[in-house]
C-alpha cells in the first residue's frame, strides 16, 4: 500500500468515527503526496464540511470538479458549501446540476414529481 492510500484510509476512518478535525491532518498529508487524486479531496472536503470550515470545503470540492467535473456529489457539496457561505445564486447552479447529474432508478420519483400514489402497475406479486 502506498503511504498516500494509508494516509487517506486513516483520515476516513476518523471520519467514520465522528472526527473531522483528525481526519483533517491525515488527508492533508495525503493530499501533499496525491494532489489529484479526486478520493482525497473529496474526503477532505467532507472533513471541512463538518467543522464548517466552508471556504476551505469549497476549494476541496472545486478540486474535485476540476478533475472529475460530472461528479454529482460534488456539484452538491460544492452548492452547499457555497450556500453555508450565504452565496446562494451561485450554490443554486452547482445544486441543479447536481440533481440533474445524479443517476436515479426508473422507479425512483423525482423531487419534483407531484405525490401521487406509487403502487405502480407493475408488481413483483
Amino acid at each position: 500500500m502506498s503511504a498516500a492510500y494509508d494516509l487517506y484510509q486513516q483520515g476516513r476512518n476518523h471520519l467514520r468515527e465522528g472526527m473531522p478535525a483528525q481526519a483533517t491532518v491525515a488527508l492533508e498529508k495525503a493530499k501533499r503526496l496525491e494532489p489529484d487524486k479526486a478520493s482525497i479531496r473529496e474526503a477532505l472536503g467532507i472533513a471541512y464540511f463538518r467543522i464548517m470550515r466552508w471556504s476551505e470545503a469549497e476549494a476541496e470540492f472545486r478540486k474535485v470538479l476540476d478533475i472529475s467535473p460530472a461528479d454529482d456529489y460534488a456539484h452538491w457539496a460544492l452548492g452547499r458549501a457555497l450556500r453555508n457561505q450565504g452565496r446562494h445564486r451561485e450554490a443554486v447552479t452547482h445544486l441543479k446540476l447536481a440533481r440533474s447529474l445524479r443517476p436515479r432508478a426508473p422507479d425512483e420519483p423525482r423531487l419534483d414529481d407531484d405525490q401521487e400514489d406509487s403502487t405502480s402497475e407493475t408488481s413483483d406479486a
